[in-house]
């Protein structure tokens, strides 16, 4: 790569960690694997992880997104995605007579059981995120009865419960830590018997992006972030850059995007990615940056990430079934469970 091109004082900072979390990774691999397993199509209800070029490089390869769980014909195999779904969608999936795969980020699924436990006891929840967000909507269906949106501080004004000693918060995993703070401070100064769920909401991967881009932010007077627009923590990073001092803070899905005319006064630009991104997109904004001067990089590293998911256990299965039957000299299964 051209990255010997510096020009004195000019600086790009890279952020680590960046890209790709535990959860998308095992969302992406497990799309790839099922094609291989199964054969195209593979169904897959909403985008698998908020990325265009991921899904795009999925569609090539055979995988087909839907919005509903309807329009996949019966027999097929459906995969849910990262974000999880409401327990509505799999009796869907029950009655179209699907196959499913479910991708569902164990970090999300912990929140859904939390919603539930919580439900059980009939406490008031209240789930602090964006309105229309998958991940919202998943964790809404799981006590849709128990569970009101909280969208930001702004929104605790409205908030009503029936039994103020009977409350808890929980939240969207992909959310900016601190204004998620200012929100549960501001609920329980209204409701000082406000419950916190027994660990974080929101995950390591979110946490640590943004403990990055607030020490890089601190020093870059421009800071480009590589994610999609519908990529709830890639947006988050922007902010959160913005707040850490940066004079400017983009999102971009890839390099071409990049206005040179943002580089004017700039010595220092700031460069980090959204948990859903492929580093290959990174490496070209580095590229882009390196042919304009910006080819000294220095990693500015918030925290070590070792952290791994295993595939969906109904994929887990099949696999080590083929295993076994290629083994034996067997052919292997067709469908999910078949």
């Amino acid at each position: 790569m051209g990255r010997m091109t510096a020009s004195p004082g000019r600086r790009v900072l890279l952020a680590a960690p960046r890209g790709y979390c535990a959860g998308v990774d095992r969302a992406v691999i497990a799309v790839e694997k099922a094609l291989e397993q199964y054969g195209a199509p593979i169904y897959v209800r909403h985008e698998i992880v908020h990325n265009k070029y991921v899904v795009q490089t999925l569609e090539k390869k055979g995988a087909i997104f839907v919005e509903r769980t309807e329009e996949v014909p019966p027999g097929q195999i459906v995969m849910f995605s990262a974000h999880g779904v409401a327990p509505a969608v799999h009796e869907e999936a029950k009655r179209g007579r699907l196959a499913t795969i479910d991708a569902t980020c164990p970090l999300v699924t912990k929140v859904h059981k939390e919603a539930v436990r919580y439900a059980k006891d009939d406490y008031d929840i209240l789930l602090i995120g964006h309105e229309g967000h998958e991940e919202v909507i998943g964790t809404s269906g799981e006590a849709p009865e128990h569970i009101q949106l909280v969208d930001g501080p702004e929104d605790v004004a409205k908030v009503e419960v029936r039994d103020p000693s009977k409350i808890v918060w929980l939240s969207q995993t992909t959310l900016s830590v601190d204004e998620t703070m200012e929100t549960v401070d501001a609920l329980k100064a209204k409701f000082p018997g406000l419950v916190s769920p027994p660990s974080d909401d929101i995950c390591y991967a979110t946490q640590n992006r943004q403990l990055a881009v607030k020490q890089m932010g601190a020093e870059a007077e421009l800071v480009i972030v590589v994610g999609s627009r519908n990529s709830s923590n890639s947006v988050r990073l922007v902010e959160v850059a913005k707040l850490a001092g940066s004079r400017e803070a983009y999102l971009v899905d890839f390099a071409g995007e990049i206005d040179e005319a943002w580089l004017e006064g700039v010595t220092t630009v700031g460069v980090t990615s959204g948990a859903s991104v492929p580093e290959v997109l990174v490496e070209e904004v580095l590229e882009w940056l390196a042919q304009r001067g910006y080819g000294d990089v220095e990693l500015v590293k918030a925290a070590e990430e070792s952290i791994t998911f295993s595939l969906p256990k109904e994929l887990r299965r099949d696999l080590r079934e083929e295993a076994a039957a290629l083994a034996a000299g067997r052919g292997g299964t067709g469908t999910p469970g078949a």
